[in-house]
């Protein structure tokens, strides 16, 4: 098989607001839908980040059920130009870097927490290339 991307991601999250908030308002994604107490989607580049109430899907007659708890972890890449800047961003709107990690080959990606304590990373391009 051969998969050129990985779509769509999907968090699971306790407010749509706040998510919305967070997502939209700070971090300037796109939204695609956002439906009442079920959930929010945003573009993201080529992909898609789906925000979804884990209560709303859990049930699921259409679709497959699904959902999940705990901490889930995604990366965001950037243009490897516009990491120290995207790293400056977050500090001005007050969005704590949690953790910095030096990888092989010279790289480095930053960690932090969304409302709801997913972990979100930001890598520059290339990282993983």
């Amino acid at each position: 098989m051969e998969f050129t991307q990985i779509k769509e991601t999907c968090l699971y999250v306790s407010d749509l607001d706040q998510s919305y908030a967070f997502y939209h308002d700070k971090l300037g994604l796109p939204l695609i839908s956002k439906v009442p107490n079920r959930h929010v989607f945003f573009r993201l580049g080529t992909s898609v980040l789906l925000c979804f109430i884990a209560e709303a899907t859990k049930g699921e007659k259409e679709l497959p059920p699904h959902f999940a708890s705990g901490k889930q972890h995604i990366a965001f890449e950037v243009a490897k130009d516009n990491y120290n800047e995207t790293k400056e961003k977050f500090k001005v709107l007050g969005i704590e870097i949690t953790h910095c990690q030096k990888w092989p080959g010279s790289y480095e990606s930053f960690y932090l927490e969304d409302p709801d304590g997913h972990v979100l990373e930001i890598v520059p391009e290339g990282m993983w290339s």
